[in-house]
């Protein structure tokens, strides 16, 4: 099976010990390709030198993390649209809001949030949204770039299933990880009325693990239990769900 993560932070220091053998492990399992979300300045140059050392499997986007959006945020963002006028990115991203921890940078956030899609849509480029505690003002604050055009995905989709709903009306795509492998999630329920063709896999590495690797540190090679529930999910092989949600991907992504 050719298998695609959407979305993983490789570069972390979380892997510093063992980054090669970790992609060799997803390798093995049939992932070709890992996408890597920008966060901030500081993670860009680990970020970029992965992309060099895999050239063509390991893509990076670019991008401002809505939780690195603080004070300095101006020349964080034009750290951002000076590397995307300096050479292509497949997307624009991580970017959009989290209100998980507080709000004290809630207007910045937005702010930050409709820039970096103007810039993706100036550039004909998607993006990929982080959303957190945050789902009715993002989908508001999605809506009006959605009707001119541009298009993404939705990481870590755990919404409601109107959530799901207006995400794949909007034209993007829902970025599925481990929480659909959790028992108490209710993700599987949300994603009843959505087809898999609105579909793409990924882990979110080092963060949430699907069962059964929960508690330990997540890596690329743990797409498989996330296809396999999520096949299970939507009554079709992990084969078939495999095809799927690659070529979606690369539809997104356009490589």
């Amino acid at each position: 099976m050719n298998l695609i993560d959407t979305h993983c932070h490789l570069y972390s220091e979380e892997f510093d010990a063992d980054r090669d053998a970790m992609i060799q492990r997803a390798l093995a399992v049939g992932v070709s390709r890992f996408y890597l979300p920008a966060i901030d300045s500081e993670a860009i140059p680990g970020m970029l030198e992965l992309e060099a050392q895999y050239p063509g499997v390991c893509v990076a986007m670019m991008g401002l993390h809505p939780c690195y959006v603080k004070a300095n945020y101006r020349e964080e963002l034009a750290i951002v649209e000076e590397w995307l006028a300096k050479r292509p990115f497949v997307a624009v991203g991580e970017i959009g809001l989290d209100f998980y921890w507080d709000r004290t940078f809630a207007a910045e956030q937005l702010e930050a949030f409709h820039l970096q899609m103007q810039w993706a849509l100036n550039r004909n480029l998607p993006i990929v949204i982080h959303t957190r505690k945050a789902m009715s003002e993002t989908l508001a604050a999605v809506k009006p770039f959605a009707a001119k055009g541009l298009r993404g995905i939705f990481h870590c989709f755990s919404g409601s299933a109107q959530d799901a709903a207006l995400i794949v009306k909007m034209g993007f795509y829902l970025g599925i990880g481990g929480v659909v492998t959790y028992k108490n999630a209710g993700l599987p329920d949300a994603l009843a009325g959505i087809g898999p063709e609105h579909l793409v896999l990924e882990t979110d590495a080092p963060y949430l693990s699907p069962v059964p690797y929960r508690g330990k540190r997540n890596e690329s090679s743990y797409l498989e239990p996330i296809l396999n529930r999520l096949a299970e999910v939507k009554n079709l092989s992990p084969a078939e769900m495999a095809a799927i949600t690659t070529a979606n991907a690369q539809k997104i992504f356009g490589c």
